[in-house]
């Protein structure tokens, strides 16, 4: 395809920063587009096993701690609505109330009635999204459930807790929503520059190794994750 029409079909405001990347080459530009976006399909199997074995292990955790299989739906009324989720901003005097996890698996319940289908606690937790199962590490919610989400992470090194595994599965969570709506994970600072991606897949890797070593080496089957990057790479040096 000519640059020209290139241009067009993906828009002059997405593919300027593409172009100035590779010091106004078109070839190199359209070429990088692309490797963008092969870059971010490699990804997506990881991301999805990162997801998967996330929320199994905080399910397995959690119903431990209530002693309960089916706390997701049991607990609407419990944790959930906790008083210490209420809070009055003491400047407006306006009370707001984090009732996040509540709403989600309300609206999961709903959307398995809407399709009439029987409400499991399998069914609403295969709904959940990842931001559902990474609220269970924000402070307040993991000071209700006393700290029990962290042995999701029974390989966490020494003085790692809470904090460093939040703040970990929220970096992924922001470059997977990249990579969702198409968005460039090849530059830093607008430079071209494979670091952000490197990291990333790092991090997911670091995350997998908390919960079980053993995961990383199991995935040698799918994960080409370095392998493309580093083609990209190549490609961008010629």
């Amino acid at each position: 395809m000519k640059y020209k029409k290139f241009v067009r079909y993906y828009s002059y405001s997405r593919i300027s920063k593409y172009y100035k990347a590779t010091g106004h080459s078109k070839a190199k530009a359209m070429m990088l587009y692309y490797g963008n976006l092969k870059i971010a399909q490699a990804f997506h199997p990881l991301l999805g096993i990162l997801e998967v074995i996330l929320r199994n292990r905080l399910h397995s955790e959690l119903a431990k701690h209530f002693n309960d299989g089916n706390w997701i739906i049991n607990q609407q009324n419990g944790f959930m609505k906790s008083p210490l989720l209420i809070k009055k901003n003491k400047r407006t005097g306006v009370v707001i109330t984090n009732d996040y996890l509540f709403r989600e698996v309300s609206k999961a319940e709903q959307k398995l009635k809407n399709k009439s289908v029987n409400i499991t606690a399998g069914r609403i937790i295969a709904e959940q999204t990842l931001g559902f199962w990474i609220s269970f590490f924000d402070l307040i919610h993991y000071k209700i459930l006393k700290g029990s989400p962290i042995q999701a992470f029974q390989k966490l090194p020494s003085g790692y807790g809470r904090k460093e595994v939040y703040e970990a599965l929220n970096k992924i969570r922001d470059f997977r929503n990249r990579i969702n709506h198409n968005e460039s994970i090849c530059f830093v600072d607008r430079k071209l520059d494979f670091s952000y991606t490197k990291e990333t897949y790092q991090t997911i890797i670091q995350i997998l190794n908390w919960i079980d070593p053993d995961i990383q080496s199991s995935l040698n089957e799918i994960d080409r994750v370095l392998k493309v990057i580093e083609k990209e790479e190549n490609k961008q040096q010629c």
